[in-house]
């Protein structure tokens, strides 16, 4: 049990701004033998959940956007939106990339409504993890 925990603080913290990995702690796990089912389960609802802290943090910011520190100046800002208003919701499916942090961030400060946003991320976490897992499978034959 204390090893699934250990996974899931690990997919939790890999999607938030705090950098983290949780692939290794998911192959290693799997080599250990644990059943992949399993790991892309509880790996899956930490990095959604993870996730979600990011996109709470992007809502966050949307309220200081008039703040000198905001992190996006007006034109970058624009340039986002403009990005967003092209490719839109479907970009949360790459929110298991590596900027995909960014991604989830801005969904946040655009106000992506959270039951759209849940589900997006959770199809792309879980299929980050499947394909994880089937790699897995590939090189440990578990």
């Amino acid at each position: 049990m204390i090893a699934l925990s250990g996974l899931f603080v690990a997919a939790f913290l890999a999607a938030t701004p705090v950098p983290f990995q949780s692939e290794v702690v998911f192959l290693a796990m799997q080599a250990a033998g644990w059943p992949p089912a399993l790991l892309i389960l509880v790996a899956s609802i930490g990095n959604t959940l993870g996730s979600c802290v990011t996109y709470g943090l992007g809502r966050w910011l949307s309220d200081q956007r008039d703040h000198r520190w905001f992190p996006l100046k007006p034109a970058q800002m624009a340039r986002a939106e403009g990005w967003w208003a092209r490719w839109g919701l479907w970009l949360l499916l790459l929110s298991w990339a590596p900027f995909g942090d960014a991604i989830v961030a801005l969904s946040g400060v655009l106000r992506v409504p959270l039951p759209l946003f849940l589900i997006l991320v959770a199809i792309a976490k879980t299929g980050r993890y499947i394909a994880l897992g089937w790699m897995g499978e590939t090189a440990f034959g578990t």
